[in-house]
């Protein structure tokens, strides 16, 4: 990490970065030494550009390689191809844009300090907290402790992923006491995501937490953080969007449909199938024919290809994106308190996630009517020969958590949530999961690999080098 972080100057690279779609824009080491860079930004600014920086970490590419290997996308044409037959090294990823975001969320607490700014604070942390989550649930063991003061620390150590975990956690903590402050600086203009309002920044790290609780199989704290999390659909961490080309539209519309269109789609992909053998079975109260439609479309890169629906569905240039959602967080009840096998509120939690299906909100957009349908489930639908027990579960703990593990999956389409799961739930007990085929081979890839830069500039990157068969030690 030697050389990549940002401390006063980066912000605006990252802005222009983000605007301009081109990922390439951190891909130099001494982008902290550019001479004709703005010494001094203010909060404010900070606040927005690393909010575009967040945002833009969870719609880029290493998104689309958790989704591949989750079986929820297929790779088809170019690098993608080898990215969805799990071909990957060290040159295939990239830390140049993870940790310099990172380090400007550190900044933010930085500054908000200077001015006693409790909210703002809270805030760097939370967006602190979403990157740091993400490389340690991809990576495994990665920088924190060390990782944002480069002159004390040029080659930071590796903590252990529990380690980094732990610090989350605590991060996150911090965070819920400073936006819990009576009194802060207003920063509604800057924040795109939430408009300032304090009370859902709150929420969303409550929904952080109960993830990361979820993770570590912690199912009680799980429940206890979900309860204070997303209550509602109008909590959802969104990432707005735009039709403007270059400017605002969606990444997975950018890429789907304008710059690599063919590279991916879903012939042959496990989701869509789950989702049509959801659609064909006896299971009365459910159709998500409607949702299918909403992601899936058919001859848009060539007749007969199942494509991502950039028509009028998921991927359009101005579709929202979400990062934490108000389903993410019944759903972590739900599988939690159908862990501790306490099948009542478990059902409570999932029907509040088919009642807002049903009323046909997903990430902001309104589902079509036709073929929309999620009547609440009873008990009694996953006994043995119940209509939500397609696997013909021996109990109503396996029935119910397939059906909830399903959901989720369906739910979480392009967001690397979906690949923690299918390895998450290899040692989750009991253990329950989708049957994802393997693309090729007969190894299934376990994590990301630790970028060439920083391979070569730390001498504290794990050794051996694990390759991405090798399973992180908390999955």
């Amino acid at each position: 990490m030697k050389k990549i972080f940002i401390i006063k100057t980066g912000i605006l690279l990252l802005i222009l970065q983000f605007l301009t779609s081109c990922e390439q824009s951190f891909d130099q080491p001494d982008i902290q030494n550019n001479p004709n860079a703005v010494t001094d930004v203010t909060v404010q600014t900070l606040l927005a550009g690393t909010m575009l920086g967040v945002s833009m970490l969870h719609e880029d590419t290493d998104v689309r390689i958790a989704s591949m290997w989750a079986g929820e996308l297929a790779g088809l044409s170019r690098a993608h191809q080898g990215f969805g037959q799990y071909i990957v090294s060290s040159q295939s990823f990239s830390w140049n844009i993870l940790y310099p975001v990172a380090s400007q969320a550190r900044l933010i607490q930085v500054k908000a300090d200077a001015v006693g700014d409790k909210w703002t604070k809270g805030v760097g942390q939370v967006l602190e907290a979403l990157v740091i989550a993400k490389a340690t649930a991809l990576y495994g063991d990665v920088p924190y402790s060390q990782a944002f003061d480069e002159n004390t620390y040029p080659t930071p150590v590796f903590d252990k992923q529990a380690d980094v975990y732990q610090a989350l956690q605590l991060t996150l903590d911090n965070a819920i006491q400073n936006l819990s402050a009576p009194v802060g600086l207003a920063f509604a203009q800057q924040d795109f995501l939430y408009k300032g309002d304090v009370a859902k920044w709150k929420a969303a790290a409550n929904t952080l937490k109960a993830r990361l609780y979820l993770h570590t199989a912690d199912y009680s704290n799980a429940i206890a953080s979900a309860a204070k999390g997303i209550q509602s659909q109008s909590g959802d961490m969104l990432i707005p969007h735009g039709t403007s080309l270059a400017v605002d539209q969606n990444q997975n519309y950018d890429f789907f449909r304008v710059n690599r269109a063919g590279d991916t789609g879903f012939d042959g992909a496990y989701l869509p199938k789950l989702m049509q053998s959801r659609i064909g079975s006896a299971n009365s109260k459910t159709d998500e024919t409607a949702l299918y439609n909403h992601y899936f479309k058919t001859g848009i890169v060539a007749p007969g290809s199942l494509d991502p629906n950039t028509t009028d569905g998921a991927f359009m240039a101005n579709s929202s994106h979400p990062i934490l959602t108000y389903y993410e967080n019944a759903l972590i009840i739900a599988e939690a308190q159908a862990r501790k096998n306490v099948p009542n509120e478990a059902l409570v939690a999932l029907n509040a996630v088919r009642a807002g299906l049903s009323g046909g909100y997903l990430n902001g957009a309104t589902l079509s009517t036709a073929g929309r349908k999620y009547e609440p489930y009873t008990l009694a639908d996953f006994s043995a020969t119940g209509l939500a027990n397609p696997t013909k579960a021996s109990t109503v703990q396996q029935a119910m958590l397939y059906e909830i593990i399903a959901q989720r999956y369906i739910i979480f389409l392009m967001q690397y949530e979906a690949f923690n799961d299918y390895r998450r739930l290899a040692k989750a007990v009991p253990v329950v999961q989708l049957p994802i085929p393997l693309y090729v081979g007969s190894r299934r890839p376990q994590r990301f690999i630790y970028p060439q830069n920083e391979i070569s500039t730390n001498p504290n990157v794990p050794a051996p080098l694990p390759d991405q068969f090798t399973n992180v030690s908390l999955f």
